[in-house]
C-alpha cells in the first residue's frame, strides 16, 4: 500500500465541476455556488493503492470525491480487513474526523482519485449561514447509514450468492448513475476486495463468482468485474436498487 498524493495549487472552479451536469445531482443556487467556491481550497490528485485517509488520524480538511473509486475499511491487529463501503465521485469523506476528533476507518484509492479540498475548520460557517447545505450534509451521512444498514443485512442474512450478485449489483447501479463506465461495465475490483466485504474466505468467493459467471451475469476481468446483467444480479440479490432521486453533494 502507497501513499502518494499529490496536491493541486489550482482547482476547477465549482461552476465548470463535471458532476454538476449529471442528472444525479440537485443543482446549486446561486449562493450555494459562491460559499462551496470559496470554502474549496484546493484539488489532491491520488495514485492507485494509495492510502487518501488513515484511521486514528487528524485531518484538517474534508473531501469530496470528484472522480475515480475507492473504500472504506477498517483492519483488526493481525491484518484481516473489513470493507465497510465504497467511494464515487460526490462522495463526501472526513466528516467523520470531523465529529468524533479523529477517523475511526481508513479509505484506500481504488483507481487514480481526484479530491475536492475543503477546511474543516469552516464548516461551522456552513451551519450557521447556509441551511440548505447544511441538510445536505445531514441527508449524506443519513444515506451513508441507509447503505451499511443494506451491507449489514447482506452479510448477516443473505446467502453467499446473493451477498456477491447484491453487492455487484450495487457497486454497479452506483457508477450507472454516475456514468462512470464509458461504455464499458467493469467495476475496478479484484475478488480479494469483494472476500473483505462480504466476509467470506477467497476460496468461497472466487466458487460463488464462478457461479454467477456461469448464469451470464459477470464476466471477471484483469483489471476488474465486468456486469453483463445488472437487473438479473439485482434479482438474484432480492434487491430492488438505490430508490433515490436527486442527490445533493458538496
Amino acid at each position: 500500500m502507497t501513499t502518494s498524493k499529490r496536491t493541486h495549487s489550482f482547482k476547477t472552479p465549482c461552476e465548470q465541476c463535471p458532476l454538476r451536469p449529471l442528472p444525479h445531482f440537485r443543482e446549486f443556487s446561486r449562493d450555494e455556488l459562491e460559499f462551496v467556491s470559496r470554502f474549496k481550497r484546493g484539488e489532491l490528485a491520488v495514485d492507485a493503492g494509495s492510502t487518501i485517509l488513515v484511521e486514528g488520524a487528524h485531518s484538517a480538511h474534508l473531501f469530496t470525491v470528484l472522480s475515480g473509486w475507492g473504500f472504506r475499511y477498517k483492519m483488526l491487529e493481525d491484518g484481516r480487513r473489513q470493507i465497510l463501503n465504497y467511494i464515487m465521485p460526490g462522495d463526501l469523506i472526513g466528516l467523520q474526523g470531523t465529529i468524533a476528533g479523529e477517523m475511526q476507518h481508513s479509505i484506500e484509492a481504488l483507481s487514480p482519485v481526484s479530491l475536492c479540498v475543503f477546511e474543516r475548520d469552516r464548516l461551522m460557517t456552513l451551519y450557521n449561514k447556509h441551511a440548505s447545505l447544511a441538510f445536505d450534509i445531514t441527508w449524506i451521512a443519513a444515506r451513508e447509514e441507509r447503505i451499511l444498514d443494506e451491507h449489514l443485512l447482506s452479510i448477516g442474512r443473505r446467502t453467499a450468492l446473493e451477498r456477491a450478485a447484491y453487492l455487484i449489483a450495487f457497486l454497479y447501479e452506483r457508477g450507472r448513475k454516475l456514468d462512470l463506465f464509458n461504455g464499458r461495465k467493469s467495476i475496478p475490483i479484484t475478488q480479494q476486495h469483494i472476500a473483505d466485504t462480504l466476509g467470506l474466505s477467497i476460496v468461497h468467493t472466487n466458487k460463488t463468482l464462478r457461479k454467477l459467471g456461469e448464469r451470464g451475469l459477470i464476466r471477471w476481468q484483469e483489471r476488474g468485474c465486468e456486469v453483463q446483467n445488472g437487473e438479473e444480479l439485482m434479482a438474484v440479490a432480492g434487491w430492488e436498487g438505490l430508490g433515490e432521486g436527486k442527490r445533493p453533494f458538496i
